[in-house]
């Protein structure tokens, strides 16, 4: 998926060996462990330094099928595969973008300032019987005062109380001092494009080619790329990929 390259390509710290940070793991394990214990949560926290992260389960985990052994469950990557296969893949694709775009804001911010925005989103993760669930999902980001990048970031999972039929996902930035909602993703997809066109968006956001595309969906190349094309003018955009994270600063009701 092209836009989990470019998230790893901006968040890994592997590249900055010459000057590394020193914050102590230790110290937001037990955050994270806290957050678990207290919400009942699962919280990963994932270190860009090492490319590393630490699951601490709950009762959820039982709930949505996942059977974390260890405390914490250590995964050689700063993905936890285990709850993303299990996200509903329209909601994946919007964490990924929400995630980069975060990233870039978090960037622009004020260092002093950084601490009080995260992110809050609604996305659907399947349960132990194998029904999507709403599950409500904040990230905070923790950089360096070593080398300034960003070193640690935490994931919170719990289940929605609004379980109703007439929820969407949503994803948001906010400002937890000012309780002010600083950017949401308001974008519907369906009222913009095709449902031809949004099976196409969503090959493309996974990595697909073309020629890929047309033989998963038995159409023509050619019908693809006018597709592709359609997308791009209809969303204003000048490449695939930017599609995804250029959308996003579209608010549904100026389209």
């Amino acid at each position: 998926m092209e836009i989990v390259k470019k998230l790893n390509q901006v968040l890994l710290q592997e590249q900055y060996d010459n000057k590394k940070c020193i914050m102590d793991t230790e110290v937001y394990k037990n955050i994270a462990d806290m957050y678990t214990k207290t919400e009942h949560s699962i919280a990963v926290l994932s270190d860009m330094q090492n490319n590393r992260s630490y699951v601490f389960s709950s009762g959820i985990a039982l709930e949505l099928g996942l059977n974390f052994q260890d405390r914490p469950t250590v995964i050689d990557s700063i993905w936890e595969e285990e709850i993303l296969k299990k996200m509903h893949p329209d909601d994946k694709l919007k964490k990924y973008i929400h995630e980069l775009r975060f990233f870039e804001f978090s960037l622009e911010t004020d260092p002093e300032k950084r601490s009080e925005f995260s992110v809050l989103s609604r996305i659907r993760i399947k349960n132990k019987d194998g029904i999507y669930k709403f599950v409500v999902h904040r990230m905070f980001y923790f950089f360096s005062p070593y080398n300034t990048k960003l070193r640690f970031a935490l994931c919170l999972y719990n289940l929605d109380f609004d379980q109703s039929k007439l929820s969407q996902p949503s994803f948001s930035i906010i400002n937890s001092v000012k309780a002010e909602v600083v950017i949401e993703d308001k974008l519907n997809y369906t009222s913009i494009l095709s449902k031809r066109e949004l099976e196409i968006l969503k090959y493309i956001g996974e990595g697909f080619t073309s020629k890929e595309i047309a033989e998963i969906l038995s159409i023509s190349i050619n019908t693809v790329n006018r597709h592709r094309q359609n997308i791009l003018e209809k969303l204003k955009v000048k490449n695939s990929v930017s599609a995804f994270s250029e959308s996003l600063n579209y608010n549904i009701d100026k389209l």
